[in-house]
């Protein structure tokens, strides 16, 4: 099985989910901005070259540390621009989509377009599952009080505490998307490679040209100390971002097991979902996934439709009498931490 872009959603006529689409798609909404799209792939590549330029001018410097924390945001801005590849949000095309998404993925950020297609597929379809969502599968945080009791070790003293840590070990996520990446590529099982990606060789050379360029121009410009010191501050603070975008979507929020499997398409992702409210500031910094709810009933949906989207679909849930959740970004991670630390009591009791 191959895969070309994050699955839209099926559309039944008659059903809640359908009246819905129709609303949206008569409103204009699902209609492609490619224009609007070419400015933000260029404006926010530009920001990331100038970067990178300022990398080499700095030179053989301590202050090499701030770029490092600008380039950060710069990386995370490159990567939204991936997933709204991996969406076909900029082009319907899949030839363009795929192009963007390797180039902002693979070569600019490092990490693999094709794994994360096939994660965030399944993560769309199943949103806060636990048996089918890998975004709460058991790993270094638990989601459940059966994931809990199953950790042993260190894990086990981990989730103890995992919502006291939960920021610090945000710090590793960048460098554990990168490891992901390369065992997404060279990784096999019985059947041949586990993860399915396209172009698995593109995939391959676009990592490999990160990686060489990425820590050859760093020790071209400055000690081999300060480069460590920067990819550090750099990776460390990317990953935390990344981290902070993604956390107030999903996090504390009700999760289907397989008793819920009846739950049509409009509830299975309402549901499980949260709105983080802001301004366009906060549109711009969490790369239109505050409105995660619009974004997982219309996957597709151009980034910057998402913020009109938002009164109609609104308006359409309390109609149909389904919960819409929706706050600010601080008291959405009060709720993803609460939910953490409630499923690790036990382990403290």
């Amino acid at each position: 099985m191959v895969l070309g872009a994050v699955t839209d959603p099926p559309v039944r006529r008659g059903s809640d989910y359908a009246q819905l689409s129709r609303r949206i798609s008569g409103a204009g909404l699902l209609e492609r901005r490619p224009g609007r799209y070419v400015t933000r792939i260029v404006l926010t590549l530009g920001v990331f070259a100038a970067g990178w330029v300022a990398v080499g001018l700095v030179g053989d410097s301590w202050a090499q540390l701030l770029v490092a924390v600008f380039l950060a945001v710069a990386t995370t801005q490159v990567a939204f621009l991936g997933h709204d590849a991996g969406h076909r949000q900029m082009f319907r095309r899949r030839g363009p989509s795929e192009a963007i998404g390797l180039l902002t993925g693979n070569l600019a950020v490092g990490l693999s377009y094709g794994w994360w297609v096939d994660k965030h597929n399944r993560h769309h379809a199943n949103p806060n599952h636990e048996d089918e969502d890998p975004d709460v599968g058991a790993g270094a945080l638990v989601w459940t009080y059966e994931q809990a009791a199953a950790t042993r070790g260190l894990g086990r003293r981990l989730a103890r505490r995992q919502a006291w840590l939960f920021f610090p070990m945000l710090l590793l996520e960048g460098i554990a998307l990168h490891v992901a990446s390369v065992r997404a590529i060279v990784e096999r099982d019985s059947g041949g490679f586990r993860t399915p990606m396209r172009h698995r060789g593109v995939e391959a050379l676009l990592l490999v040209l990160h990686a060489v360029g990425y820590l050859g121009a760093l020790l071209l410009v400055m000690s081999p100390v300060k480069a460590l010191l920067f990819v550090a501050v750099h990776q460390g603070l990317w990953g935390f971002y990344m981290g902070c975008s993604f956390a107030p979507n999903h996090k504390g929020m009700p999760m289907p097991t397989a008793a819920d499997d009846d739950l049509d398409f409009l509830r299975k992702q309402v549901l499980t979902s949260r709105n983080v409210r802001g301004s366009r500031f906060v549109d711009v910094a969490l790369g239109g996934l505050n409105y995660q709810i619009e974004h997982h009933l219309f996957p597709n949906m151009p980034r910057a439709n998402l913020r009109r989207a938002r009164p109609i679909v609104r308006a359409y849930c309390a109609e149909q009498g389904v919960p819409y959740a929706e706050t600010g970004l601080v008291e959405s991670y009060r709720q993803a931490l609460a939910h953490l630390h409630e499923v690790g009591r036990p382990l403290r009791d």
